[in-house]
């Protein structure tokens, strides 16, 4: 068994880290020299076997164009979410797609046309009203309930928003981002119920399914309701698992042949969106074929993080509320007792804490007076963090 150090340090500077390097590039109110924990991508190397996989292929020399849809690269995606989420996948209904915001992209332009409506539900992952938005269609919101520092889904509000003429489906964000809800079988039957009633394909955003909380369980929404997978495609990736979004490769799950048509037409035929690149493809195999024994140390340091922070924010950012994350490894905080307009609380966070996080309003107006913090570093650097924000805050409203 190897032991991983999580609490080792490594410089990302100098490696065209946007995290670290270039988050003036994405927030430009941030000041250079900040200690940065917004994007979601985490400062901890890759798993062992990963490493060696790449090496070996880096020692190859030849970098050819390269077919992801082989036995071996199928059996070890099928095999990681049989094995974890007891979820058996049609390898021939697994897509490649550079990112899951690509692929949301994609398919945007396959289900609708413009000016029809997409619902989501915020405060949720940005880029989901950004895509739609860009692409002509309409943002349908369908807030989540916040109460006693939980998030909860407003179904009448869903039912309502979903049977509009104008809305033609919506995209889960499961687990949540940010708001760190793992949704239960029963909340996920009920999404799905809705949606069948009103003949409405989901689009499941589920790139955070493996880093859940002990004690917590993540159902794919397919395997939850079985008899409408053709109206729901299910976005997956290794890349938040074991730290990989730079090698750029996703596997989009679409059973419905149709659909499958019409994706191949625009992705590969449209857009030249087909071809994963070698280095990827044998990460992937690495990652879901020997990445267990990391991903579950990996998962143990995230909940001692988490916990840590918890204990941390109570005793000593005290108007604070942490919106404790069944899932994910995002924090997301409530300062709205220090009573901080949006500009006075990035101005109190970028230039008094000096630390990078993302404002919630990002997520919606609903997350207007929160913050996002990415708990995936080492201790040391999310102490320092939480300690500049402590400082900071301790001078607000006599806190």
């Amino acid at each position: 068994m190897v032991t991983y150090n999580f609490d080792q340090v490594i410089d990302r500077n100098n490696t065209n880290s946007i995290k670290w390097e270039y988050y003036q590039d994405f927030i430009p109110a941030a000041p250079a020299g900040a200690l940065p924990l917004w994007v979601a991508d985490m400062d901890f190397p890759c798993a062992e076997p990963i490493i060696k996989a790449l090496r070996k292929r880096v020692d190859h020399r030849v970098f050819g164009y390269s077919n992801f849809r082989t036995d071996q690269y199928m059996s070890a995606v099928t095999g990681w979410f049989k094995r974890r989420f007891d979820w058996a996948i049609d390898a021939d209904n697994i897509f490649y797609s550079p990112g899951i915001v690509t692929a949301i992209a994609v398919l945007i332009n396959i289900l609708t046309k413009p000016g029809e409506g997409i619902l989501i539900q915020r405060p949720v992952y940005y880029p989901f009203a950004q895509k739609i938005e860009a692409n002509g269609r309409q943002v349908i919101n369908n807030p989540l309930i916040y109460s006693d520092g939980r998030y909860s889904v407003n179904f009448y509000d869903l039912e309502q928003k979903i049977a509009l003429e104008n809305t033609r489906g919506m995209i889960l964000c499961s687990p949540h981002n940010p708001v760190g809800r793992v949704f239960n079988s029963d909340e996920l039957k009920k999404i799905a119920e809705i949606c069948i009633r009103h003949g409405k394909w989901i689009i499941s955003d589920e790139v955070h399914a493996d880093l859940i909380r002990k004690g917590v369980t993540h159902y794919p929404l397919e395997k939850v309701a079985p008899y409408y997978k053709e109206q729901i495609i299910t976005c997956t990736s290794p890349s938040k698992t074991f730290n990989m979004p730079g090698l750029k490769i996703s596997n989009i799950v679409i059973n419905n042949p149709v659909l499958q048509k019409k994706w191949i037409h625009q992705a590969s035929e449209s857009l030249a969106i087909g071809l994963a690149n070698p280095l990827s493809i044998v990460a992937v195999e690495a990652a879901y074929n020997e990445g267990e024994e990391w991903l579950d140390q990996l998962k143990d340091y995230l909940d001692q993080n988490i916990k840590f922070a918890a204990a941390y924010i109570k005793e000593n950012i005290l108007k604070a509320r942490l919106v404790y994350p069944e899932g994910t490894y995002l924090l997301w905080m409530d300062l709205r007792a220090y009573n901080l307009d949006r500009r006075a609380l990035e101005d109190l966070i970028y230039n008094n804490a000096k630390v990078v996080l993302d404002q919630g309003y990002f997520f919606g107006e609903e997350g207007a007076g929160f913050v996002r913090i990415n708990a995936a570093c080492p201790r040391s650097i999310f102490k320092e963090c939480l300690q500049r924000l402590a400082e900071a805050l301790v001078t607000v409203n006599n806190a």
